[in-house]
């Protein structure tokens, strides 16, 4: 079920209440009189999505957020004043606001921006953290490492916001939304810096261990391709800590667990495409049952492995 809400006002009594019941408990000052906040949120399935736009330089002392909380700045710009510095974002940046368990300070200086919030608890699951594992998962820094780095994280916040949490049909799917979701904590994990990017995969034993880890994980997810599955899962399913995982799947297969579950889940939706009745079923309610929520990326997927497009799969079924 997505849960939406909307907020349009120019008092600053009113806009401070709203952020505090929305965010976290924050004072904010400024000169709205003759100008507006304006905000609309769409969330589901612990991703929640918000378009903000202020026309005057809006300060704001806020606590804890307790979520990840990306901003992608669209015009105007942010001064984040957090523990005494002074760091400035402006257009077509996505950053990280702040710490999720510390407070966090700065000005919306004429902004129209997008904020991304979810779990943090998906940062650790998608690191593939386990028992070998040698601090919590933690960030460094707010910008992202490396200009490549910046692209992906703005096609990917892009992505949730205009593809996942646009369509009617996939919004709705915990399938379709808990992927996504995963797919946002990987790529933040690549992307910002945090105390994973040089940890090294646990130890297994030995090549023998590597290959009994990788069999059993995938027929795991080849049973399990249906349910809403991560990493943590397979790794429990074997059992071994999710970086062993991570680890016989590099060395064995030469891709990783997640990007095998979307294979097998790529192959079957083939496997429906040709068993359907083209009168009665359609390729996005096929794409949608797998997970799939970006019907042109999946169309390209489908067309890179089978040398033709889903649609025509379905004619011939």
């Amino acid at each position: 079920m997505v849960e939406t809400l909307s907020f349009d006002s120019q008092d600053l009594a009113e806009t401070e209440a709203f952020l505090s019941a929305a965010y976290t408990p924050m004072r904010i000052g400024g000169r709205p009189e003759h100008s507006r906040a304006r905000i609309a949120r769409r969330s589901t399935g612990g991703l929640t999505v918000d378009r903000l736009a202020f026309d005057y330089t809006m300060a704001y002392d806020a606590g804890c957020l307790n979520q990840v909380c990306l901003v992608t700045v669209h015009h105007g710009g942010f001064l984040d004043t957090t523990g005494g510095r002074a760091e400035r974002f402006g257009p077509r940046e996505t950053f990280l606001l702040s710490q999720p368990d510390l407070p966090y300070s700065g000005e919306v200086r004429s902004a129209r921006y997008t904020l991304t919030l979810f779990d943090p608890a998906l940062l650790a699951e998608v690191a593939g953290t386990g028992a070998g594992f040698r601090g919590r998962v933690a960030f460094t820094g707010q910008r992202p490492v490396s200009p490549a780095a910046a692209r992906r994280l703005n096609r990917t916040v892009a992505y949730l916001r205009d593809q996942v949490l646009a369509d009617p049909v996939g919004r709705e799917s915990p399938l379709v939304v808990s992927t996504a979701l995963r797919h946002l904590a990987a790529v933040t994990l690549s992307s910002l810096p945090n105390t994973t990017l040089d940890d090294r995969p646990d130890p297994v034993d030995g090549r023998d261990g590597d290959a009994r880890t990788l069999r059993r994980a995938m027929a795991f997810i080849e049973g399990n391709a249906h349910r809403d599955i991560g990493l943590a899962d397979i790794a429990a399913s074997v059992p071994v800590t999710p970086r062993a995982v991570q680890y016989a799947f590099a060395r064995h297969a030469d891709t990783t667990p997640l990007r095998h579950l979307r294979q097998v889940r790529l192959a079957r939706a083939r496997a429906d495409l040709r068993a359907a009745d083209p009168r009665t079923t359609t390729v996005t309610e096929v794409a949608v049952r797998w997970g799939f929520a970006h019907q042109g990326r999946f169309a390209a997927a489908y067309r890179r492995a089978y040398g033709e497009a889903p649609s025509e799969t379905l004619r011939r079924g």
